[in-house]
């Protein structure tokens, strides 16, 4: 009897043992025209082991790839598409750099920042009143988002100036639209402080 331990060992264990052996055969046929035709007969199965890689784009050139790790990349056969080299495949992703941009409230996101603190290149008053009126009702919303209990008007007014670096400015906050309001927008129960889930289901007693 033959144990797992003892065999050599599975590359892609998903593609099982089976295909690993008729890789390790494939490659000690000298006839490179057979060579060829085995490693297609091997794609094959591969992707018929693995339907779900018909779902991925370019899945053949996968399979491909496969191929030639489970070969240890000693298969020498005709590829249509470029073989990887072993050492491409071993290399360490690049480190992600993340934004290093500080924001003043959370709350309200980078974007919001970033809208209130080019609204010094709006020109006209108009301009102006209405940015100061979409932005404060967009902040309260998002406000509200992160705390539903409630948000003074005042609060929204001095943070919207100070965002905007004092180009904007709301001069009657009770303008504003309700927490009431907004929260009912949002599909937030002012009571509970939760989602609305449905309509409860009414159980009738029997008398």
């Amino acid at each position: 009897m033959e144990y797992n331990t003892e065999r050599g060992k599975l590359l892609l264990p998903e593609y099982g043992r089976n295909v690993q052996n008729m890789i390790v055969h494939a490659m000690k046929i000298e006839d490179r025209d057979e060579r060829n035709r085995a490693a297609q007969a091997i794609i094959e199965v591969m992707g018929q082991l693995n339907p779900h890689l018909r779902d991925v784009d370019d899945f053949r050139h996968k399979l491909w790839t496969h191929l030639f790790v489970m070969s240890d990349f000693q298969l020498d056969v005709d590829s249509p598409f470029e073989i990887p080299q072993k050492e491409s495949l071993n290399e360490k992703p690049k480190l992600m750099t993340y934004p290093k941009s500080k924001i003043r409230f959370g709350h309200f996101g980078q974007y919001t920042q970033r809208i209130l603190e080019s609204s010094g290149s709006l020109e006209s008053e108009e301009e102006k009143r209405y940015m100061t009126t979409a932005m404060g009702n967009f902040m309260k919303k998002q406000f509200l988002l992160h705390n539903n209990n409630a948000v003074e008007n005042s609060v929204i007014a001095e943070q919207l100036k100070e965002l905007s670096k004092g180009e904007l400015e709301i001069e009657n906050p009770d303008e504003l639209p309700s927490t009431n309001h907004l929260l009912r927008t949002l599909g937030i129960n002012a009571n509970n402080n939760r989602r609305p889930t449905g309509k409860k289901r009414k159980i009738k007693r029997k008398k």
